[in-house]
């Protein structure tokens, strides 16, 4: 992406933020040559800090390609935050479905378009008691078999231990310093779900092979081997401790599909 293409807002958030994270946080950062150089694309990033997607954001401004994140509408209300929000272009996500699907719908014109949209597909922060991704919504999963845009899995490890999640004491624990981890991986193969029906099945069975792919960056930047099962969002009727029931599909061969599940 030419310098010019990022714009000021983004270089106003750049100012803004760069130094503290420079300062504050050690950089370990690898991967970055997956990054396209040009033409769109979507990043599916793990969630697991309140600090991460400025950690995130960082790495891939520093690429060349800014990213475009789908954030919670409340966030884009007034005040400086949403003015930077919509300064710098990022997406607007409702609880409406209708509205939702007006994000989506904005994630493929920018994709479109040449541009990044990173995706959480968790869409929320992990709630997994060690950290690892939780089972993952199909909304990425969704827009990238509608633009059969390269989708480059990242893991991301060290800002929960700075701002951790649900931390029962809200404290930031800034020293020692901590070390933001960032890994970049190979674009994911969804070749095989092209041309499919975008049913549920499909959709989830994508969203699983996304989700592996994370799971498995992650589990090289923490140097330790992930579960075999992945933690399922809890929803009214679960506590956050629950679990899903499914297992990881085999990696010797295609995704089981798994339960019908909303992209929400």
């Amino acid at each position: 992406m030419s310098g010019r293409r990022i714009g000021f807002w983004y270089r106003t958030a750049a100012v803004l933020c760069k130094p503290p994270l420079v300062v504050l946080f050690k950089r370990d950062w690898h991967g970055m040559e997956h990054i396209p150089a040009d033409g769109g694309f979507i990043t599916a990033i793990n969630h697991n800090s309140y600090l991460d997607p400025l950690s995130y954001a960082h790495f891939q401004y520093n690429t060349g390609r800014v990213p475009r994140f789908l954030a919670k509408a409340a966030l884009f209300r007034g005040g400086f935050m949403g003015t930077m929000l919509r300064g710098t272009g990022q997406i607007p996500v409702y609880r409406e479905s209708t509205d939702a699907a007006n994000a989506f719908r904005a994630a493929v014109d920018a994709i479109n378009k040449g541009e990044c949209v990173a995706f959480y597909p968790e869409g929320t922060l992990t709630r997994d008691p060690d950290m690892w991704p939780m089972r993952g919504k199909t909304g990425a999963a969704r827009v990238a078999l509608l633009t059969k845009a390269p989708v480059i899995p990242v893991a991301q490890w060290g800002a929960n231990e700075a701002v951790p999640p649900y931390a029962k004491e809200k404290r930031v624990r800034l020293f020692p310093r901590k070390t933001l981890k960032v890994l970049a991986g190979p674009p994911v193969d969804l070749s095989g779900f092209y041309g499919q029906e975008p049913t549920a099945e499909v959709l989830r069975a994508a969203t699983d092979v996304i989700m592996d792919a994370i799971t498995d960056l992650l589990s090289e930047v923490r140097g330790e081997p992930a579960p075999g099962h992945r933690h399922d969002r809890p929803t009214s009727t679960s506590t956050s401790t629950s679990t899903s029931t499914s297992t990881r599909p085999s990696t010797d061969g295609p995704p089981l599909p798994l339960a019908d599940e909303e992209s929400k």
